[in-house]
């Protein structure tokens, strides 16, 4: 297959999934259902904390078995097609208990059991889809691929969010969310059958056989203690995740505020909305003005949100005012979240070692796997304390954020 092919194929891939993923995305439409089924604010805590964990730590572990068999497709196949049934019998879980007539806590927890399988197999595609782009797409143009592909799936989501829409307000809960999950079990089949279509590009150079695992971990702890730029942005995406300690409750306090849990979708377009129109911004700053300084720049706009939804809270506006409030939150969500991917795998990629960076990826993330269960912790503050300090941490970890990365670079 021709390079050309190749990057369509990856491109159109990317796409479709990015698409597929936002019928399912932990911050509006998995928390609303969980929400609605559980009426747990711990549950809603556990949706985002199981889906970034899940895909963060199994990659250690991958990452060192696709080096001792130097075959990434294999991994990439059972990730990818797992995913895809989990999604799929997510499906018929809503749709049999839908019809069954089964208890909402039963259905909630099998749900998250569910979700758990499928955050696990997502991770087990994080390395090959990484190693196999890098060896079938030319480094330059490795930042118009994503590009593409976040335009692309962002068009794509828009469309999924209004089919999302529909399903809500004429089909009966759950079996409404049926229909969104079965929508997003398609897409990453598509996904996944194009990707697998293009093979796997010839592979490089033999390199030395990876030793034992505990070497290998062993080789992690030192890499941590001796390299301050990469301990320091570890330290820095320890602080990103107790920023996403707040990012299922958005939608909750979205509810409390004005809107409803009915109006999911409409909040899941304005988030994807906010993803399309600054995604330029960030393709634009990061290769102009370099990714450590794009990452800053995400770290400080991330202390808005939080700080808005407080000032909703403590101040309680007018509705009109704080549903533009609420929308304008959920467009800078979708905005930063896309600058968020491409800062961290920029900058991550910019201080790993060209002869380590896999390793450097594996490490990383199993470094900074554990800050993704803090909305579990968040969870239970909102149903001790209140939403508003789940929100108040937020912003302050935001601002330490800030701080880290800029002492990235400094010995």
């Amino acid at each position: 297959m021709t390079p050309r092919r190749r990057f369509w194929h990856v491109a159109g891939a990317g796409t479709v999934f990015q698409a597929g993923s936002a019928a399912v995305d932990s911050a509006t439409v998995m928390s609303a259902l969980v929400f609605q089924l559980t009426g747990s604010a711990l549950a809603v805590g556990a949706v985002p904390a199981i889906l970034r964990f899940g895909w963060l730590l199994p990659q250690i572990f991958v990452g060192y078995l696709a080096g001792k068999g130097g075959s990434s497709m294999p991994y990439y196949v059972i990730g990818a097609f797992g995913r895809t049934g989990a999604m799929a019998l997510l499906c018929l879980l809503l749709w049999l208990g839908g019809i069954s007539g089964w208890q909402p806590g039963v259905i909630g927890a099998l749900t998250l059991g569910l979700w758990a399988v499928y955050a696990g197999l997502s991770g087990i595609v994080g390395v090959p889809y990484n190693d196999i782009v890098a060896r079938s797409v030319p480094s330059g143009q490795r930042s118009r691929l994503l590009s593409i592909r976040f335009l692309g799936g962002g068009l794509l989501a828009l469309i999924v969010a209004i089919l999302a829409d529909q399903m809500i307000a004429r089909f009966a809960f759950p079996l409404s969310y049926a229909a969104i999950t079965g929508v997003a079990a398609v897409l990453m089949l598509i996904s996944s059958l194009l990707f697998v279509m293009m093979g796997e590009p010839s592979a490089p150079p033999a390199r030395r056989a990876a030793g034992r695992f505990g070497d290998y971990l062993k080789e992690g702890r030192v890499t941590f203690r001796d390299d301050p730029a990469f301990r320091r942005f570890v330290q820095a995406q320890w602080c990103g995740g107790a920023v996403l300690m707040a990012a299922p409750f958005y939608i909750l306090a979205a509810d409390r505020l004005g809107l409803t849990l009915e109006d999911v979708a409409l909040l899941l377009g304005v988030q994807t909305l906010g993803a399309l129109v600054l995604n330029p911004l960030w393709g634009w700053w990061g290769d102009r003005r370099g990714k450590k300084s794009l990452m800053r720049a995400i770290a400080l706009a991330r202390i808005l949100p939080p700080l808005v939804i407080l000032a909703l809270i403590w101040l309680s506006p007018p509705p009109g005012i704080s549903k533009l409030l609420l929308f304008l939150t959920f467009f800078g969500l979708g905005a930063l979240a896309n600058g968020l991917t491409i800062a961290v795998i920029g900058l991550l990629m910019e201080i790993s070692p060209d002869d380590r960076r896999p390793a450097y990826s594996g490490y990383f993330n199993a470094l900074t796997a554990p800050a993704f269960l803090l909305p579990l912790a968040g969870g239970a503050l909102a149903g001790l304390v209140g939403l508003w300090l789940v929100f108040l941490l937020a912003a302050l970890a935001a601002t330490a954020q800030v701080f880290l990365l800029g002492r990235i670079g400094r010995r």
